[in-house]
């Protein structure tokens, strides 16, 4: 097969540029290197792209290799006619693969096996050879009655065991089959009398009737997982003009045949018995597997705008964990995240101590500075934000905001908090995590597995090691493409830089604090286990500041620094420029001379040298600050104050199939439905968006928004 035809046609772009990415790939090469150094072998693929190449390669081959497994093992048992290998090595599916391999697969003892046990393969044959005969029955069965088959009776319902695994094998009735139920099936689902659904979240699939093809990734996804809870029954109708057709087309009765009434037995008994609950298998599959592609497509989105939220640079922050019984969790940081200051407050039931968890935030406040306050938004987060808002009308420019906390009590038991913070209790390092992770979300989350984060949708019902697969390139993604301080960053950061890894991270983690911090990106090279590859991989991900070379700030590559050191004396300015007098003469020179014509002077390509222009007027620029900061607050919103029509700001919380919640700063999040974003609109989390009040049910806790931007 050719890979890179193949799937350039699946991914739309050209054969040339999906060769060129399989090859660097088999050389070891990683995604984000590629993407952003290896632009002209790809034609500038970016990450998306190149991630669906190593998706789609890794596919390929493993068709490839499950067909040369099948191949081998037909073979082995001499029965792989010319007709069947060219059919299987035509095939482009696994399905196809498997179907024309049920025949001859390995299986446990069935009927039809211990039928031909008994002889009676040449009975069968006669059944669906349906030949025209003037011997009756009790003749034709007589040669196959012995001592395991003691009269005709049990040699015909044995042969026909035979017939009607023969049909459930036969490749081309399952594709015809399976296409048919795939198109006019239809998927009933209803509530099981034990089933128990206090909350009636199933309610929509208690009793409903719906053709496979209109069912919707969520749909699917729900009913899965409340069959897997025992509260629905799930079951496939396929007509049966279908199914019968599709036998029919292969082995149809001859009503002249004495055997035509054997052939009808054998048809509806392999209905029954052996093709349509595998088919309704096939089809089951056949819906979840693109629903949780797309669930973790999703899920994946919704973290990698996460990890992407702006910075809040230069705050000391007060984070809170809020609790009920056991009291909120107060940590206080400095603007580089060093832990300062932890208590414990009993703003509400049963202790009730308002006054006192007042007075303790205010004295933190004041001591330390803080502008900031930083509330979990998990149990008691509303009520708590009262607090939050009665201390800033007290203090002059203090805000705060509400912020994702799900993962900080995953971070809190992990071995990584524990030798963060040792001397710490449990439930505030989770405040400091909250803290942490407004004044740099990225760095924070990466230490959480972000199956944790927890913005998606049945992202628990999904293939596991799929969605970790995704999420981790997801993280690569992110941390490559925003750059990593190598002497700030956590060897939780530094293990998903490119082409580095935990066990390097921690070596580096390690080098800097016995040797201090690196001075520049050569020195990398003294780190055990830091060879050659690991160093071409990771370094332009690696930034060091204020060290040697001034390059080692940017993305500009180790490899590429002749080329940057040329464009910086043509353009007649040293390296040790600073950067803001950059900008005119490089614009100037740009102008002068066309970056074709300077690229092949250079002797690099156009793509490359127009990042090295871009990297030395904005060095290690952090794509995070395009982004929206957050919205800070200094006032208190209750439901009761809503009215239909009311415009406000708000935080999108998650982004799922039928819509986006977004935190309009009551205590619930209102739901924007699909059908109210503007078509062609991407929205994703953490953005921040003007919305209207449409609709507010009180009772029931829920708020429809409108667009209003």
């Amino acid at each position: 097969m050719n890979y890179a035809d193949r799937i350039a046609q699946e991914i739309n772009v050209k054969s040339s540029q999906v060769a060129a990415a399989i090859e660097l790939f088999d050389e070891g090469n990683t995604i984000p290197f590629v993407a952003r150094y290896r632009k002209e072998s790809t034609g500038s693929l970016d990450e998306e792209q190149l991630r669906q190449i190593v998706e789609r390669l890794a596919h390929w081959r493993g068709l490839d290799e499950r067909r040369a497994a099948v191949l081998a093992s037909i073979e082995e048992q001499g029965k792989l006619t010319a007709e069947l290998k060219e059919a299987i090595e035509a095939a482009v599916t696994m399905t196809t693969i498997e179907d024309l391999y049920a025949p001859y697969k390995p299986k446990r003892r069935t009927r039809a096996g211990i039928a031909r046990e008994k002889g009676l393969q040449g009975l069968a044959d006669l059944i669906l050879q349906q030949p025209l005969t003037q011997q009756s029955m009790e003749e034709l069965a007589k040669p196959y009655i012995n001592d395991a088959v003691p009269d005709s009776e049990s040699a015909w319902s044995g042969a026909r065991d035979i017939v009607a695994e023969t049909i459930a094998e036969t490749a081309e009735v399952r594709q015809a089959v399976r296409q048919k139920a795939l198109t006019w099936g239809i998927l009933h689902c209803e509530k099981t009398s034990g089933g128990e659904d206090p909350r009636q979240v199933y309610q929509l699939y208690y009793l409903l009737e719906i053709r496979v093809d209109r069912l919707r990734p969520h749909q699917v996804l729900a009913m899965n997982r409340g069959e897997k809870e025992g509260v629905l029954r799930i079951w496939l109708d396929v007509p049966e003009q279908d199914w019968r057709g599709a036998i029919t087309a292969v082995y149809r009765p001859n009503r002249k045949s004495l055997l035509a009434e054997q052939l009808d037995l054998a048809v509806a008994d392999c209905a029954e018995r052996l093709l349509l609950p595998a088919i309704e298998r096939d089809v089951r599959r056949t819906l979840t597997e693109p629903a949780e592609k797309h669930a973790i497509e999703v899920f994946s989105a919704n973290v990698r705008a996460a990890l992407t939220q702006p910075p809040l640079a230069g705050y000391t922050v007060l984070g809170i964990d809020p609790g009920f019984r056991t009291g909120s969790k107060v940590a206080v940081v400095d603007p580089t995240g060093k832990l300062l200051a932890t208590d414990t407050i009993y703003p509400h039931e049963p202790q009730k101590r308002w006054n006192e968890a007042l007075d303790t935030l205010q004295k933190l406040v004041k001591k330390f500075g803080v502008r900031l306050i930083v509330l979990g938004n998990g149990t008691a987060s509303r009520e708590t934000e009262q607090l939050a808002a009665e201390l800033a009308h007290r203090e002059a420019g203090l805000r705060y905001l509400i912020t994702n906390e799900a993962g900080a009590s995953v971070y809190s038991a992990s071995p990584l908090a524990r030798a963060e913070f040792p001397d710490l209790d449990v439930s505030i390092r989770g405040a400091v995590s909250i803290a942490r992770r407004v004044q740099d979300p990225l760095a924070e989350l990466v230490k959480i597995d972000p199956k944790s984060i927890g913005v998606g949708l049945y992202q628990h019902d999904v293939d596991q090691s799929e969605l970790s697969l995704t999420l981790d390139g997801v993280v690569e993604d992110v941390v490559n493409a925003v750059g990593v301080d190598v002497n700030t960053a956590s060897a939780a950061l530094l293990t998903h830089v490119s082409g580095i890894g935990p066990k390097l991270a921690e070596k580096i983690v390690a080098f800097r604090d016995e040797n201090g911090p690196f001075n520049d990106r050569n020195q990398l090279r003294q780190v055990s286990g830091l060879g050659p590859k690991a160093f071409e991989q990771s370094a332009g991900f690696l930034r060091i500041r204020g060290g040697r070379n001034v390059l080692d700030e940017s993305a500009i590559h180790p490899e590429s620094y002749p080329i940057a050191e040329a464009v910086l004396k043509k353009a007649g300015i040293p390296l040790s420029t600073a950067v803001e007098a950059r900008k005119e003469p490089l614009e100037r020179l740009q102008k002068q001379l066309p970056v074709e014509k300077f690229a092949a002077e250079l002797g690099c390509g156009v793509p490359t040298l127009k990042d090295i222009f871009d990297q030395l007027v904005r060095p290690g620029r952090d794509p995070r600050s395009d982004l929206p900061a957050p919205i800070l607050r200094s006032d208190v919103l209750k439901m009761e104050d809503l009215t239909e029509g009311m415009r406000l700001k708000g935080t999108v919380r998650n982004v799922v199939d039928f819509g986006a919640f977004v935190d309009i700063g009551v205590k619930h999040d209102g739901l924007l439905h699909r059908s109210q974003i503007p078509a062609g609109l991407g929205i994703k989390l953490g953005d921040i968006i003007d919305v209207v009040v449409i609709k507010i049910e009180l009772d029931r806790d829920r708020i429809a928004l409108g667009w209003a931007g």
